[in-house]
């Protein structure tokens, strides 16, 4: 936690009024320009105004390698400015940065009690009275053995002796170093419970867009299906569809678009239809984008020229966008969003670590095919076209047969299922309604972090095991062998002292933990 504080900057350099002034970073608001030069820490988040430059992200999200910034770029307080000034403008300043909200997720986790801890809790409540009880019978039997002093002597030696502070020890000190290695390396686990479960994982299900893909898909091709459209006029009506939608597919046209310098007609009456596509009004005149089940629910005649056309993109593990205006089949935007080069490592690890790993996606079913194979998973565990809802159902199924549930996503649409998983992981380059539903945050945006999750969940469950077996150990051996007379006063201090020594030491261990992936 003070390692985390002392990232924040003490001041900021801000322009108003078009003058430079230094102020404490308490002062910045929401809307503030400010000046940020090489070597210096970003004293809020917001967007790059001007200026290019590379930002070391490392102390948010683990990652060593510095990012390149541009204007439009999101940066985040705390981070480090490696090379060229910048101007930005405040978005989120105080409690609302992204680092005062690792430092609140992190200390309300270390405060939190994993389940484990309530069989400690348990013990501890009822430990007291049996030292008692043992004390009291140990001064009696000494009292008629061998006189009032040494039945003092021994019966002061069990009250001595008997530690439930080892047995409080036990759980919290392992969430709190636990937690904070997560910390270091950008996994943000939000409380005792979900560190404890996160052993427990027997399968895992991914979302494909943003989880094992990069989440920055490209426009790819542009086919025009009809003599009333040109393929540039097919783009701009497209982005002006999905200009105001959230899915990285839709922001991929958009960008297209613009990059081509196209002037985009004004949209109104803008819906998204989750799992399926988005209808707006332009120009009076109704258009659609979205996938064929879109089409074919709107009413939308398909012919098999169109079928053919898309079929050989998704065979290339693009994602075919289907466009039409009053149901007419205009044309078709093939997209392709990568698959992450750790993705297919990632997975494999979770396989070594005995997990069944599926994959959910709103996606049709030869591009969903065509991912996972590339990246390692199975035919039959592969799931597309599913609608958010259906993900959560999907949950429930495999809960139902028995398996403890990891969910890992990024998009508005996986929430539902992220909320009804054992664990939800959401990829920190995803959105705030999936961050804020899952229980572990991931900042690197990466699926080997899911995998340093769960080595760490499995490590600090092994040292609490440990520091239970040491603590109902000591305190069996050492009050019978209190009560028996073979342990003074004296030394039953120190082996009491020592028994929380050894659980606070054996604790701290978790520090040196190294993910080997």
């Amino acid at each position: 936690m003070r390692a985390l504080v002392k990232l924040q900057a003490k001041t900021a350099r801000v322009i108003r009024d078009g003058q430079e002034m230094d102020i404490p970073t308490e002062q910045v608001v929401t809307g503030d320009e400010l000046l940020v030069r090489p070597g210096e820490s970003l004293p809020v988040d917001g967007i790059i105004l001007s200026g290019r430059t590379s930002i070391d992200e490392s102390m948010l999200t683990g990652e060593s390698m510095p990012v390149a910034k541009e204007a439009g770029s999101a940066v985040f307080g705390a981070t480090l400015n490696k090379e060229g000034a910048f101007h930005m403008r405040a978005t989120k300043v105080g409690r609302d940065t992204a680092l005062a909200q690792i430092i609140r997720m992190v200390d309300e986790a270390q405060g939190s009690k994993a389940p484990i801890q309530q069989l400690a809790d348990k013990v501890s409540g009822i430990f007291v009275p049996i030292v008692l009880v043992v004390s009291l019978v140990t001064f009696i039997g000494w009292y008629f053995a061998a006189g009032f002093t040494h039945a003092l002597i021994n019966a002061v030696a069990v009250l001595v002796i008997a530690c439930p502070c080892s047995l409080g020890l036990a759980t919290p000190t392992a969430i709190m170093v636990g937690t904070g290695k997560g910390a270091e390396n950008g996994i943000l686990i939000k409380g005792g419970e979900a560190l404890e479960q996160a052993h427990r994982l027997t399968a895992v299900i991914l979302d494909k867009t943003g989880t094992i893909t990069s989440g920055r898909p490209e426009v790819t091709d542009v086919a025009a299906l009809s003599d009333r459209v040109w393929e540039r006029d097919l783009l701009a009506l497209a982005a002006s569809v999905e200009r105001e939608s959230e899915h990285p597919l839709g922001a991929a046209i958009v960008s297209h678009a613009q990059a081509q310098g196209l002037i985009l007609p004004t949209a109104k009456d803008t819906t998204a239809i989750p799992g399926y596509g988005v209808r707006a009004t332009v120009e009076g005149m109704l258009v659609l984008i979205g996938n064929r089940a879109f089409m074919e629910r709107e009413g939308v005649a398909l012919e098999d020229g169109a079928d053919r056309q898309a079929i050989g993109f998704e065979a290339m593990g693009k994602t075919a966008m289907w466009v039409a205006r009053d149901r007419e089949l205009l044309g078709i935007i093939a997209v392709a969003d990568g698959v992450r080069e750790t993705s297919r490592q990632a997975i494999a690890e979770m396989t070594s670590l005995g997990l069944s790993v599926y994959m959910l996606t709103g996606d049709n079913h030869k591009t969903a095919q065509a991912i996972a194979q590339s990246v390692g998973i199975a035919a039959e565990r592969v799931f597309a076209e599913v609608l958010p809802q259906q993900k959560a159902e999907m949950v429930k199924k495999l809960q139902g047969e028995g398996n403890v549930v990891g969910m890992v996503g990024d998009g508005i649409n996986d929430a539902p299922a992220l909320a009804s998983a054992e664990i939800g992981f959401a990829i920190g380059s995803g959105t705030d309604v999936a961050i804020e539903t899952a229980d572990i945050a991931l900042l690197r945006g990466d699926l080997l972090s899911v995998v340093t999750a769960i080595r760490l969940s499995n490590a600090t469950i092994k040292k609490i095991r440990q520091n239970l077996f040491w603590a109902f150990g000591y305190n069996s051996l050492g009050v019978p062998l209190a009560a028996l007379g073979f342990i003074s006063p004296v030394i039953a201090g120190a082996a009491m002292a020592l028994s929380s020594v050894s659980v606070v030491s054996n604790s701290l261990l978790l520090r040196r933990f190294r993910s080997t992936v």
